[in-house]
Formats: structure tokens, sequence, C-alpha cells
């Protein structure tokens, strides 16, 4: 929503920049996507790495005590 109500503020101060950031999102989204998609599969592997390393602290831990 405040990214919206700025917009607006843009457009009543310099109404070209507006146009132009409103054509241009969907264009600079779009190239940024396949760093999102990589971001996503990194967190995904350091979460993978962190539950191996973890593993044998939680199976000594046993399920009889939440550590």
């Amino acid at each position: 929503m405040l990214s919206f109500l700025l917009w607006c503020i843009l457009l009543i101060f310099c109404w070209p920049l507006a146009l132009a950031v409103l054509v241009l999102y969907p264009i600079v989204w779009l190239l940024l996507l396949p760093f999102r998609i990589l971001g996503i599969a990194v967190e995904g592997v350091l979460e993978l790495l962190k539950a191996i390393i973890l593993l044998p602290a939680r199976i000594l831990c046993g399920p009889s005590r939440a550590c």
C-alpha cells in the first residue's frame, strides 16, 4: 500500500517518470526473477547442510527431551 501511495505522489509531481516506472517495473521484476530462484535454492541447500550437521546431536538428545 505504501509503494502505491509513493507512486501516486510521484505521478502528481513527475508524471513521465511515474509512467516510466509503471512500464519498467515488470521488466525489472522479470530480470530479477532468476536471482530470487537462485536465492531460494541456495537457502534450501544451506538448510539441508544445517540439518545434516545437527542430525547427530538430535539423535543423541533422544525423543524424551526437547534439546
